[in-house]
């Protein structure tokens, strides 16, 4: 095996562990059930293959970046997207709107959403333990390309799987309920956050 190959599965494999219990699936869960599934996708990926690529340019670089300060800006960013998903999952709305909510999602565009699929993604990789095992591995394997390669792909694995399940479970529960639920998430996130930003 190659050493660029093993770089490859590494990062994959690597990145893949640390991802599928952490937040970026859920947060690309809660997305999915706000917005279709198609721009979400786009936005998470677009936001990954960025996270990839600063990590892998930047190696080790990464981990002198003050954790208190990238914490804090994520608390920030979390907090705003509790706020307007709480908001609108408590709001009242007209039974004719409620009715039409129900059918899909709502009319959000296609750009709106991936744009804001790929600012929460983006906010949320900022020193995450995936980009620091990627920057980690580019540094210690010397092989950058094969690696952001391997992290884009477990990246893009974990987001197909959270995508795929938030849809699943959006056409089975009320749109409000979901809002809802997705704000509590990403309170939780804003209060992990702020946690870390303090302990850092």
């Amino acid at each position: 095996m190659s050493a660029e190959l093993l770089a490859l599965l590494s990062a994959f494999a690597l990145v893949l562990a640390v991802e599928l219990p952490d937040k970026t699936l859920v947060a690309t869960l809660v997305l999915t059930t706000r917005f279709r599934a198609a721009p979400v996708f786009a936005g998470v990926s677009a936001a990954f293959a960025v996270q990839s690529i600063i990590a892998v340019a930047f190696g080790s670089a990464l981990t002198l970046l003050p954790q208190n300060v990238v914490a804090g800006v994520v608390a920030l960013l979390f907090a705003v997207g509790a706020f307007l998903l709480l908001r609108e999952g408590f709001s009242r709305q007209k039974e004719a709107g409620e009715d039409a909510s129900r059918s899909g999602p709502g009319p959000v565009g296609f750009l709106r959403a991936a744009a804001t699929s790929f600012g929460v993604l983006f906010a949320a990789e900022w020193g995450d333990a995936s980009q620091l095992a990627t920057a980690g591995l580019t540094a210690r394997s010397g092989h950058a390309v094969a690696v952001g390669v391997g992290s884009f792909l477990a990246l893009l694995t974990v987001a197909g799987i959270a995508v795929f399940i938030g849809h699943k479970v959006r056409s089975r529960i009320k749109p409000h309920l979901l809002q809802r639920i997705a704000g509590f998430v990403f309170a939780g996130f804003t209060v992990l956050a702020v946690w870390q930003a303090f302990a850092a």
